[in-house]
């Protein structure tokens, strides 16, 4: 798995980070990570400057001067990747929502069936989500239903943050065009591989609610994502780039 990427994007994540990234490199002794960390003020960046000397040459750190949003964190992680010799790149959360074990689970299909990009889907096989409060599962598998029929996509979990692409379809997409940063950066960037033919699986996984630290969903993230996917189709009807 040298040439696999997993991109860790951080903000006050210390409670999290040095288990996330111990396990992970227990699973996968030859993995690669990339902690894309906005400056924490709980120092996240410090403790990944320290766990760098344990796994040298495999755990790598950018640290941002500021808080600037999911989306332009994992930008700036493809770039990186790109930059390198990594066919396979991962987003992945800090916090254990999303299971390491399910790294090779998503790579299989790509690998091995030659799928392009490998969704972890909490909504494939019902509703595969814990501790979450009802409202909050209705809200994501709602907004997935609502993306669904805006743009035609069979996705049934497009907010997914569980994700594996190859390294052709971020090649394909202009990744300076990508415009959201929450939710709606999840969905664009699925829906502009999926305008472009690439071939999308999605795989079952159990969703975990974090059990430390603060979930950064807001109102702001939530309207970016309604009015967003109605702007991309608009676009896409019309024949104008986006």
């Amino acid at each position: 798995m040298k040439d696999v990427l997993v991109i860790i994007p951080t903000y006050n994540e210390i409670e999290n980070i040095d288990n996330i990234i111990i396990s992970t490199f227990d699973l996968y002794s030859d993995i690669n990570i990339l902690i894309v960390d906005d400056n924490s003020p709980d120092f996240t960046f410090k403790k990944v400057q320290e766990l760098q000397t344990r796994f040298k040459g495999q755990l790598s750190l950018l640290k941002r001067s500021k808080k600037e949003g999911l989306g332009t964190a994992y930008i700036e992680g493809f770039k990186w990747a790109l930059q390198r010799e990594f066919n396979y790149v991962f987003e992945m959360d800090a916090d254990f929502s999303h299971n390491p074990k399910d790294i090779s689970r998503l790579l299989k299909p790509i690998i091995e069936d030659n799928y392009d990009v490998s969704i972890g889907s909490r909504y494939i096989n019902g509703v595969n989500v814990v501790n979450w409060p009802l409202s909050r599962i209705i809200l994501s598998y709602t907004a997935s239903i609502y993306v669904r029929i805006i743009t035609n996509m069979h996705i049934k979990d497009s907010t997914s943050g569980y994700i594996c692409y190859k390294r052709t379809v971020l090649e394909s997409i202009n990744l300076d065009n990508i415009k959201f940063t929450g939710y709606a950066f999840q969905i664009e960037m699925k829906y502009k591989a999926y305008l472009k033919n690439f071939k999308l699986k999605e795989i079952p996984i159990i969703f975990s609610d974090r059990k430390y630290g603060v979930s950064k969903l807001n109102s702001t993230i939530i309207s970016e994502a309604i009015f967003g996917v109605i702007g991309m189709r608009i676009k896409q009807i019309l024949n104008i780039k986006f």
